[in-house]
């Protein structure tokens, strides 16, 4: 927990790279990797070259992905073998940059609790309610992604720094991306549609995220003569392909009323599109029924477009032929709808709508390939929507891992298929299930930065197979800046019974006090880790600046260590000999008396404090009541003479003018007190 990192470590080099030309020059840290160029001389050979390490608090980097690298700290200068001193960068390459960005704090925080929730509710719900339960955590987990988008997004805005703008630009990117993904994973997989209500959630997934065409539609809205705007068919297209029947018959309407000669045209377009079959998400009519009245309707279309109803406005036989799933019609709508799937779902309102989930794959593949038409490859965003369409859960997963800039989605997004019991058979070769695995590279993520951390705890927590190793490595690594941290860390600890951590955390904080001359937070500290070794050092300590000072500090603490003190002699001894002076102070001289003597003959006492302890029995002596009777006294006697006799520098002993008094003046109070008491308690026999 926080062992400091050594100022220097020595630079690596690519094994088998050219020795006179540059190289990359590497050092491992526990949350990032830093990387610069070596620099050699030409003709003394390479120089050893020495990285300063920037503090960290994670693990290695060396696994996973690294994010993008920054300019951090500057290497030392490297000479040449002629003697000219060059220099290069040091830049940092993290993994999970996006943690350090401040506005993606809300999608960490938030979806925390939200993960939090489902990990308690697991056995709480079973069957429809379970299903109902988790397509509702899934929505909450867009709901806290659309909201961190939205907060990215006015920061681009209010932002003047072109760098900032583009960094946020690209984040509101990301964050669509992974929105656009995650809902169509809760549909198929999460909610798990079934044909009919399938191309319900379909529609309102396009409309949702193809939202480029809202300022148009606005633009004509807002205009004074609607049918009029040279892009009114335009705002109708759109409606009609994205199923929005109710809104293009309004706009119809606008027309109806603005060009009389149209009207019979629109009133017969009107009325097919509020005929126009849909599926219902309460199961009031059966595939059956629906796909009987979805071909008469059908058949309807294509009489009035062979009549020729429409031939004398080309918008409206446009729609017709849109309505009657014309593909080439759709696809001269091309730029209205801006991506395949956009195309695919509108091909299927229009042709398939009673589509069945494992038929869409077929559909999906098709619409990509008519909409690309050859004129463009795939984006790595359509290769993960399609990957859903085929139901190729794990395929989604990798990609994602791959693509996007941080593991929040895949850990989570696994998590909730998890619970959906949807990866239950898939292991991976080392050991570990693909939601732990995902979960331990999140969490380890959190923990490279100085307060996400205590987040990854949670979902180390609920990782059964690693996490509590994973943690146990990780928490070692947290550095206990402050007080307040390592007793938030300790408290963690403690609560799982990490008992190795707990040690290691109180020994250092324990050391750190030290170092600052903070007694009392030292042997607190030492007391917790059940370090009998660091105590009794500390207690030497107390010890020597009471010799030194006479008197102690941290008074609090030494008077109420309690059962504490039996961890080491030398802490016992503390807490008697402080408990002695409280009895002398108290004016309770007889039981101050007994434990000063039970302190010199019980030899836990150090030697070097002897002396001490019998110039305290001076006043005692001294006292006009008897307090130490003969034969006590004759212990006292035989301490003193121990110490002169036993003394290994008895001739420095001696020489010290000092201690030479202290002696004497002990002997004479022994020697009147021990005569006091002969003739107290002759006295006390003869009556």
């Amino acid at each position: 927990a926080g062992t400091p990192l050594t100022d220097t470590v020595p630079a690596q080099v690519v094994p088998g790279a050219d020795p006179s030309a540059r190289q990359l020059c590497f050092a491992w840290g526990p949350a990032e990797v830093l990387v610069c160029e070596t620099l050699f001389g030409r003709a003394g050979g390479s120089r050893s070259r020495y990285l300063s390490r920037c503090p960290s608090s994670s693990r290695s980097c060396g696994e996973g992905r690294a994010g993008a690298a920054a300019p951090a700290l500057t290497g030392s200068v490297a000479g040449t073998g002629e003697g000219a001193p060059s220099s290069s960068c040091v830049f940092v390459v993290r993994r999970d940059q996006d943690i350090y960005i401040q506005t993606l704090r809300k999608l960490f925080n938030e979806s925390h609790g939200i993960f939090m929730g489902l990990q308690r509710s697991e056995e709480e719900l079973a069957g429809k309610s379970r299903k109902a339960q988790l397509v509702q955590v899934s929505k909450n987990y867009r709901s806290v992604i659309r909201a961190c988008m939205e907060d990215m997004h006015q920061a681009a805005v209010s932002t003047r720094d072109p760098a900032l703008q583009g960094q946020y630009s690209t984040q509101v990117s990301i964050l669509s991306a992974m929105e656009l993904i995650w809902n169509l994973c809760e549909i198929l997989f999460v909610e798990a549609a079934t044909a009919g209500p399938l191309l319900l959630r379909l529609l309102d997934w396009v409309r949702l995220h193809v939202c480029d065409v809202d300022s148009m539609v606005r633009e004509v809205l807002s205009s004074e003569s609607p049918s009029k705007h040279k892009l009114f068919w335009n705002v109708v297209d759109v409606f009609v392909l994205q199923g929005r029947m109710d809104e293009a018959r309004h706009l119809l309407s606008k027309e109806a009323s603005a060009n009389p000669t149209s009207m019979n045209m629109c009133k017969i377009l009107d009325d097919l599109m509020k005929k126009m079959p849909v599926p219902s998400l309460g199961n009031t009519q059966t595939l059956t029924e629906l796909e009987l009245k979805w071909q008469h309707w059908h058949e309807e279309c294509q009489r009035y477009l062979q009549d020729g109803t429409f031939a004398s406005n080309p918008h409206m036989e446009s729609i017709c032929k849109i309505l009657l799933g014309d593909e080439d019609a759709i696809l001269e709508k091309k730029e209205l709808m801006t991506t395949w799937y956009h195309f695919l779902v509108t091909r299927l309102l229009y042709s398939h709508p009673t589509v069945k989930p494992m038929e869409l794959r077929f559909y999906a593949q098709s619409s990509m390939d008519l909409f690309l038409g050859g004129e463009s490859s795939p984006e790595p965003l359509d290769m993960i929507l399609m990957a859903a369409f085929e139901f190729e859960m794990h395929q989604v997963i990798k990609e994602c891992s791959i693509v996007l800039s941080n593991w929040w989605f895949v850990a989570h997004l696994t998590d909730l298929l998890d619970h959906c019991k949807l990866l239950q058979s898939h292991n991976l070769y080392f050991g570990s299930n693909m939601r732990e695995f995902l979960l331990l590279e999140y969490a380890s993520g959190l923990f490279s930065h100085h307060s996400l951390w205590q987040l990854g705890v949670d979902y180390f927590d609920h990782c059964p197979e690693y996490g509590r190793v994973y943690l146990e490595l990780h928490i070692e690594r947290i550095p206990l800046s402050t007080e307040q941290k390592a007793l938030k860390v300790l408290r963690i600890c403690e609560q799982r019974q990490m008992h190795e951590q707990v040690r290691s955390i109180c020994k250092i904080m324990a050391m750190k006090a030290l170092r600052n001359n903070r007694l009392g937070s030292a042997l607190s500290w030492s007391i917790r880790a059940k370090d009998a070794a660091f105590a009794t050092l500390i207690s030497d300590r107390f010890l020597k600046d009471y010799c030194e000072r006479g008197c102690f500090s941290d008074l609090d603490l030494i008077d109420n260590l309690g059962p504490s003190m039996l961890l080491s002699d030398r802490l016992t001894f503390l807490g008697k000999y402080r408990e002695f002076h409280r009895l002398y102070g108290e004016k309770r001289f007889p039981e101050a008396a007994r434990l000063l003597l039970t302190l010199m003959t019980a030899h836990i006492a150090p030697c070097s404090f002897w002396m001490t302890l019998l110039t305290d029995a001076l006043p005692l002596l001294e006292q006009k009541e008897v307090i130490f009777s003969a034969e006590q006294t004759y212990e006292l006697m035989r301490c003193l003479e121990d110490l002169t006799a036993g003394n290994p520098d008895k001739q420095k002993f001696q020489d010290d003018d000092v201690e030479t008094t202290k002696v004497e003046m002990l002997r004479l109070a022994l020697a009147r007190n021990l005569a006091r008491v002969i003739v107290k308690e002759g006295t006390v026999e003869g009556s």
